[in-house]
């Protein structure tokens, strides 16, 4: 007779389940707020996760993606600006895309703004995008920076004392 490992325990709710399975293992707020929003259907605004819903049903499994949206914006709104700076460089250096490339992208596409839920209120909206843009404004120049102008300078980089 076959023996087969067990599965893991599913949680009493989708929400208990979502958060021990799958938020707690990401290491930082602003990767907790990209992934569900995420799930987010861009058409519907609905949140969809398949093993959820199998797991616990459409309308359980909704709710719990959107609690748990609510609560990553509620959290990072709260945050210092120096801790949103803190946790969004651990975010982006977790991706496996340079920084810079994703930095540019979300400043170009406004794609951050697809990142607030729909229960904000617009002072939380417009906090919270302001308060990226300045984030991603600074690590743009901050990069920006830290690159040679020109390849005269890189050669005179890479001949000066202090490189």
């Amino acid at each position: 007779m076959p023996r087969f490992r067990p599965m893991a325990k599913l949680e009493r709710s989708a929400l208990a389940d979502l958060w021990k399975h799958t938020l707690s293992r990401i290491p930082t707020v602003s990767g907790r707020l990209v992934y569900l929003a995420t799930l987010r259907d861009v058409n519907s605004g609905t949140y969809r996760h398949h093993g959820l819903i199998a797991s616990f049903g459409r309308e359980e499994a909704v709710k719990a993606l959107r609690e748990s949206h609510d609560v990553a914006f509620r959290e990072w709104l709260q945050l210092s600006l120096a801790e949103k700076n803190s946790d969004l460089r651990d975010y982006l250096a977790r991706l496996d895309e340079p920084q810079d490339e994703v930095v540019h992208h979300w400043l170009q596409s406004r794609l951050y703004r697809s990142y607030v839920p729909a229960s904000a209120i617009s002072a939380e909206a417009d906090l919270f995008c302001r308060d990226l843009e300045t984030l991603l404004e600074l690590l743009r120049n901050s990069a920006l920076r830290r690159r040679p102008r020109s390849v005269s300078d890189a050669q005179d980089q890479d001949s000066s004392p202090l490189a």
